[in-house]
């Protein structure tokens, strides 16, 4: 039961974080409180910043050995300290037996056959084609992500079954939903579906929902993730707004569908 218990609370704290802040915030943040930094001059992305200062963080290795990818951190600024800083790549794990089980190798990925990563300020994900030498951004403007989802590196099995994974998730606020100026952690938090490529971008919530929380269905595997739709037209979570729960099938993410 504890390590049950562990697990929930991991797969809970995976896309849940800081949606529920209400108004601006001081840093647009996207990892645990315990990294939360008071040196952010502005109070989120403003939504007519086309640049924003950045440098790229650690080359993240995906399962297909021709593709690399680089969060893209925001500079930040330590007015108190007087130095430049960015954010650094942090790997959510899943300790569940299940997932080291006879047949079962899930290596501590949060998913088998997908890592999952966050970080403080990430402003975009830069893709790489190491064979065609060609590079590539997710988004063609500041964003603010919260998780990226991609092909682990490690050789996952499922029930004894290989998995690999050939594309991409990002749980990410891309948009001023609730029309303040800013895009930070009071807006709607979506949740998109990428190709390999990175040249198709699909939704897998509408985008009247902010997603909050996941879990994982080992013996379909599916995940479902909770979202809460905006009732109210606001562009922000409301505490007695419904949420509802949606399945994605990681085989092939395009079958999708709401359960409840």
């Amino acid at each position: 039961m504890k390590n049950c218990a562990i697990t929930v609370i991991l797969i809970i704290l995976l896309i849940t974080g800081c949606s529920g802040h209400k108004g601006q915030v001081k840093d647009y943040y996207s990892g645990p409180e315990t990294e939360k930094e008071e040196a952010t001059d502005i109070p989120g992305i403003s939504k007519d910043s086309v640049t924003v200062n950045t440098r790229p963080g650690n080359v993240l290795l995906t399962g297909i050995s021709d593709y690399r990818l680089t969060p893209v951190y925001k500079l930040n600024y330590d007015k108190k300290k007087e130095y430049h800083y960015t954010g650094n790549n942090h790997f959510y794990r899943n300790y569940d037996e299940t997932g080291y089980s006879e047949g079962n190798q899930w290596h501590f990925n949060f998913m088998p056959g997908l890592q999952a990563v966050y970080g403080f300020n990430i402003m975009n994900v830069s893709v790489y084609n190491i064979k065609t030498g060609k590079q590539k951004l997710f988004f063609d403007t500041p964003v603010l992500i919260k998780t990226i989802y991609f092909p682990s590196f490690s050789k996952d099995t499922l029930y004894g079954n290989p998995v690999m994974r050939d594309y991409y998730m990002i749980s990410v606020y891309d948009e001023d939903t609730n029309k303040d100026g800013f895009i930070n952690f009071s807006d709607l938090r979506h949740f998109y579906l990428f190709d390999i490529n990175c040249t198709e971008k699909t939704a897998l919530i509408p985008p009247n929902y902010s997603v909050i929380s996941s879990e994982y269905d080992s013996a379909n595997d599916f995940m479902y993730v909770f979202a809460q739709i905006d009732e109210n037209g606001n562009g922000q979570n409301d505490e007695k707004e419904t949420i509802h729960v949606f399945w994605i099938d990681l085989k092939d993410p395009h079958f999708n569908g709401r359960e409840y």
